[in-house]
């Protein structure tokens, strides 16, 4: 249902690039797993390598369930793109923007 507004407002994005200084917020999406439903959002650098993203955001994101193991990823996608990642590329490097989609699939 639309709500009407009294007057008109406007106001900043609170998540907006500028206010995470050298961070961005990177959603990360299971394909195909029942238990996450949705995407996850994280605070990381930008510069963070995409290796130790993996490893110490994703993995431990992922554990929570039994099946999960990190070397089964098989595929991973930028949006609805292909991404292959070097461990040791920053996820700047990588195209992996404020408020960035990654899907992986195992």
């Amino acid at each position: 249902m639309a709500v009407k507004a009294l007057y008109d407002y406007e106001f900043p994005s609170a998540d907006r690039a500028e206010n995470f200084g050298d961070d961005q917020l990177v959603y990360v999406h299971w394909d195909g797993n029942p238990l996450f439903c949705s995407a996850a959002c994280f605070r990381v650098p930008t510069a963070m390598p995409f290796g130790e993203f993996v490893a110490g955001v994703v993995a431990p994101w992922a554990a929570s369930d039994p099946d999960f193991d990190a070397s089964a990823i098989t595929r991973w996608r930028l949006f609805d793109q292909p991404l292959q990642p070097a461990d040791d590329a920053s996820l700047a490097d990588l195209g992996v923007g404020h408020k960035a989609l990654l899907h992986f699939s195992v």
